[in-house]
């Protein structure tokens, strides 16, 4: 299952990330159905060549046509964010049926911040670093878009039935 060998590639090159987006929010308890895994990494160097290498076993290539190594160039990311509008770096394999894996280039809440507050979830022998439903309902909050702010909506919900 691409999920797990995405979380285990992760985990083995030891990248520092957090999962967001829907499927945070499923592993949470909330229903969302989403096409994409949303990740936030830290973006420092080191931790983006540990990013790129378990993104290359997986056979992960980016939707633009752009090489993955321009995701370690900070000034290429600030031209992204200014020039081209992208909040995310989408990589894909060219197998059907995987996922799109989006990488947040600038987040609005400080990486730091919301690795410090993660929750870690074990399945079988793979940790799975997710951000916390605080973070989530203030990433959610914070895009202004109708679906992220249902989505905040439906954790804040889960909180108050004290499920979370």
């Amino acid at each position: 299952m691409f999920y797990l060998d995405l979380f285990a590639a992760l985990q083995t090159h030891g990248v520092d990330y957090v999962l967001v987006g829907g499927l945070a929010l499923n592993i949470h308890g909330v229903e969302r159905a989403t096409m994409d895994v949303d990740l936030m990494l830290a973006l420092d160097e080191d931790n983006l060549e540990r990013f790129v290498e378990a993104a290359r076993g997986l056979g992960l290539k980016p939707m633009l046509p752009l090489p993955i190594d321009e995701l370690l160039q900070p000034e290429k990311r600030r031209d992204w964010v200014e020039q081209r509008h992208m909040i995310a770096f989408a990589l894909h394999a060219d197998q059907p049926a995987v996922p799109t894996v989006d990488v947040l280039i600038a987040p609005p809440i400080p990486f730091a911040e919301v690795f410090a507050g993660r929750v870690v979830r074990q399945v079988g022998r793979t940790a799975i670093s997710l951000a916390s439903i605080d973070d989530l309902i203030r990433l959610k909050q914070s895009t202004g878009r109708q679906r992220d702010a249902a989505d905040a909506e439906a954790l804040l919900r889960l909180q108050e039935l004290g499920r979370a």
